[in-house]
């Protein structure tokens, strides 16, 4: 029964390890595709199309595919380069800020960024 404890113990801590060191890796996979699918979102939506984006619309957009993700953290910036006309560039920065679950990682935040470009196609 010792055994057993003192393994059950062992064993829980380590899978508890794994998935809080997991959580941060998740964590900056989203941040990276949602600057990617931002500026992707961005660039279909120029100023010739039916619904032009804006910043409003990007941020809603990235923050619609945040699910598990706490959407208070997240800033979406988007900037157009000169203008939303084809043939300009589109800039979308992802920046998210994760807190982690327990102190056993320590109890300071990691601030996770990620850039993003297109050329506007509509």
């Amino acid at each position: 029964m010792v055994e057993f404890a003192l393994v059950v113990l062992i064993t829980l801590t380590l899978v508890f390890l794994i998935i809080q060191s997991a959580l941060p890796l998740y964590a900056y996979s989203f941040v990276s595709y949602g600057a990617r699918s931002g500026a992707r979102y961005a660039m279909v939506h120029g100023s010739s199309s039916s619904s032009p984006a804006t910043s409003a619309s990007v941020q809603s957009y990235v923050q619609g595919l945040s699910y598990p993700l706490d959407t208070g953290s997240l800033t979406v910036t988007t900037t157009w380069n000169p203008n939303k006309s084809p043939g300009s560039t589109v800039t979308v920065v992802v920046s998210y800020v994760f807190r982690p679950l327990g102190p056993f990682l320590g109890s300071s935040n990691i601030t996770m960024s990620s850039t993003a470009q297109a050329l506007i196609s509509n």
